[in-house]
């Protein structure tokens, strides 16, 4: 499904108030918890930083030192 910022601002907007129905234009959802809506929210996110090509990504490095 395609995600925009319009959906994610209404998914923030619920939250904010604490409400689980959130309207998108012509269609309706009802989360059944505040949980699951945060779980909405985070997906969304995620689809539209892979969208826009910034899929945020961890960088690890390791130095050793021989000795003391």
């Amino acid at each position: 499904m395609t995600y925009t910022e319009d959906d994610l601002l209404e998914l923030k907007r619920a939250l904010k108030r604490s409400e689980r129905r959130v309207s998108f234009g012509d269609r309706s959802v009802e989360y059944r918890s505040i949980e699951e809506l945060k779980m909405a929210i985070r997906e969304v996110e995620a689809e539209l930083a892979r969208t826009a090509g910034k899929q945020k990504t961890r960088q690890i490095r390791a130095t050793t030192q021989k000795g003391f």
